[in-house]
């Protein structure tokens, strides 16, 4: 018996047909989805199905269709209307709920009769489902654009990444921190660097909105969680919540009272960190919807004693008799626990206080002095100080 090819199906002369009612439908994650076809055949139905080229191995292997509602990857979320009361022709709609980017796919209708198979070689229904795309987060097929529009402000555009079959011009529901604020076609206007975040969904699904956009919510942490001691490894890391994504990260620091330097990237590295890094530290975190700072370091670097030195008290001549003072001075950053005196010769003097003093110096005193300082970082030998204790004469 000869047959044609239709646009929208396929038939023989009135006995057998299979004419779906779209060709292609675009529809949005999460949503349901109704595709449907009518059939008929001059003989009694047997084994009505719908299926998909892509299913299983059986269908691929085997050219044998496999229902849908037997299939594990669509178990719970197909039907069919009237499934089990099929008639000589009519309707067959295929429901498909909770729909999944993985349903994208290519959806055919097949019957047998006692003499005869049709419909599962000719092209069925390509469903497209709107997911993830580019740079732009996404969720139930829909994105928030930003686009830079007049000084200060941001244009937001609320898109499917297809035209909705059911829907090619629809109206969109405005959302601010989740509270709705308009109803609009798109586009919607805000200022830049607003706190607020937004967020759109197609009227009649709001149920499916999309992931809200908003500007950076910017952290800053430090590698060790204890004292910053001079020497180790330190990194500052400039982390954030943002969508769409972080563009830039910009590092701000002003080190022991200089002025601000910048440098760019999330993480400010410190090798060997020195105590000339002292200072405060805060970062910036730039995306589409405006930029936010963290909050501000106050960062200390902990180190042993430096530049120690011994100085006497009177300074000048030192005459024998009189009071003489030695004091230890140098630079530590966290106080010194320690002191020890040495007199050059190798002498070790009892004394362990910063000053050492002498009531009444004689000129067996005369000599080289240095200190030692301690603190829990480390300790240091001052550089040498030579006293001379001229003879006092009646």
């Amino acid at each position: 018996m000869p047959s044609c090819h239709h646009a929208s199906g396929v038939q023989d002369q009135g006995c057998r047909k299979v004419t779906y009612t779209k060709r292609r439908i675009c529809a949005l994650k999460g949503s349901t989805v109704a595709i449907s076809c009518t059939y008929g055949s001059g003989y009694i139905v047997k084994t009505p199905l719908w299926f998909s080229p892509k299913q299983s191995a059986s269908w691929r292997d085997k050219s044998i269709p496999e229902d849908l509602t037997r299939d594990p990857g669509y178990v719970g979320s197909v039907e069919y209307r009237n499934k089990e009361t099929w008639r000589y022709d009519g309707p067959s709609i295929l429901r498909i709920t909770d729909l999944r980017e993985e349903d994208s796919a290519e959806y055919r209708f097949t019957f047998k009769t006692y003499n005869f198979e049709w419909g599962h070689s000719f092209p069925g229904t390509t469903l497209s489902v709107t997911g993830l795309c580019g740079i732009i987060h996404i969720v139930s097929g829909l994105q928030v654009k930003v686009t830079p529009a007049a000084e200060g402000q941001k244009t937001l555009t609320c898109n499917t990444t297809c035209t909705l079959t059911d829907n090619p011009n629809p109206t969109y529901i405005w959302y601010k921190n989740r509270q709705v604020v308009t109803e609009k076609t798109s586009p919607y206007s805000v200022y830049s660097n607003a706190v607020d975040s937004y967020s759109c969904a197609v009227k009649g699904h709001e149920d499916l909105s999309s992931h809200a956009v908003y500007k950076p919510k910017t952290t800053v942490s430090v590698s060790t969680s204890g004292e910053i001691v001079e020497g180790s490894s330190v990194t500052l890391t400039c982390s954030s919540d943002a969508n769409p994504p972080v563009q830039s990260y910009t590092w701000w620091y002003k080190k022991n009272a200089g002025h601000y330097q910048s440098m760019t990237g999330p993480q400010h590295v410190f090798n060997q960190i020195q105590s000339s890094d002292s200072g405060e530290y805060y970062c910036e975190a730039q995306n589409e919807m405006g930029t936010e700072r963290s909050r501000t370091i106050n960062m200390g670097v902990k180190y042993g004693p430096k530049s120690m030195s011994v100085s006497v008290s009177p300074s000048g001549e030192i005459v024998e008799g009189s009071s003489v003072t030695l004091t230890c001075s140098g630079d530590a950053n966290s106080p010194v626990d320690k002191y020890r005196w040495y007199k050059k010769d190798g002498a070790s003097l009892t004394r362990s206080e910063k000053k050492y003093k002498f009531t009444t110096i004689s000129s067996e005193d005369s000599g080289e002095y240095y200190c030692e300082a301690e603190n829990k970082y480390g300790r240091l030998n001052s550089s040498s100080l030579s006293v001379d204790i001229q003879c006092k004469y009646s």
